[in-house]
């Protein structure tokens, strides 16, 4: 890509040693995306990469050592100038090219985040658009283990975000003091915030099967319960309370 060239939409996925997904995903975005993409693929620990050849430009960044999600894709967000920026889990399936109907959505005015409708292998829907978090809420799913029943359209999970890279930019991108968690609720509030909402493209389906490794692994769960307690106490949180405490 030679200086001033800008892709259109650009892909941002990052890699655990998760060559076997990453292969997938990228088969996938071969398969059924009509419209161009630059992938910016991030190497968060050393690993073995599956073959590149591939019908779109791949640009691969290898960490030194590893980063946090919010800062692998706020740096992936300027390695290639884009118009669209879109945030992707590795273990994400398309069936059809997801970006038409998104950025279409994001051409709408007061949009500021567009994410797809998300579905389980099985056809199960997934819990990716939420009402916003409350603390009380978080210590019940803690303590009762259960999965969240908050769905909503405030904040949209992290599996498959699409932003104006201009919007994505302006509002400072993820905030990288968080390593995991939380970061994308606490964007989405930002947005909110700046006067932007989320919208859903309905017509669009992804498929990912959540991991929800912080049930299960203690350091994510430190991870997840850091993040919780960095949202609650943030400038961004105590500005949404207060406006939506403010009678209408």
């Amino acid at each position: 890509m030679k200086a001033g060239d800008r892709s259109r939409i650009v892909v941002s996925v990052v890699s655990h040693g998760q060559g076997a997904l990453i292969a997938n995903l990228l088969s996938d975005i071969a398969a059924v995306c009509r419209m161009p993409v630059h992938v910016v693929l991030t190497v968060n620990r050393p690993e073995i990469l599956p073959d590149l050849t591939l019908p779109f430009p791949v640009t691969v960044v290898h960490n030194a050592i590893a980063r946090g999600f919010a800062a692998n894709h706020n740096a992936a967000a300027r390695a290639v100038p884009s118009d669209i920026f879109c945030v992707v889990n590795p273990d994400v399936r398309l069936t059809r090219d997801p970006f038409p109907s998104l950025v279409a959505l994001l051409e709408s005015p007061g949009v500021g985040v567009a994410a797809p409708r998300v579905v389980g292998s099985a056809g199960d829907e997934q819990d990716s658009l939420r009402s916003w978090p409350t603390p009380f809420g978080v210590v019940r799913r803690a303590v009762m283990g259960a999965r969240a029943t908050d769905r909503g359209s405030d904040w949209a999970a992290g599996m498959f975000m699409v932003f104006r890279t201009a919007t994505f930019q302006a509002v400072g991108g993820f905030d990288p003091g968080y390593h995991l968690y939380y970061e994308d609720c606490d964007l989405c509030c930002r947005l909110n915030l700046a006067g932007l909402r989320l919208a859903m493209a309905s017509d669009v389906t992804v498929i990912h099967d959540g991991q929800r490794a912080s049930h299960r692994r203690p350091r994510y769960f430190l991870w997840h319960v850091q993040s919780a307690l960095r949202f609650f106490r943030s400038a961004a949180y105590r500005q949404l309370r207060a406006r939506r405490a403010r009678p209408s």
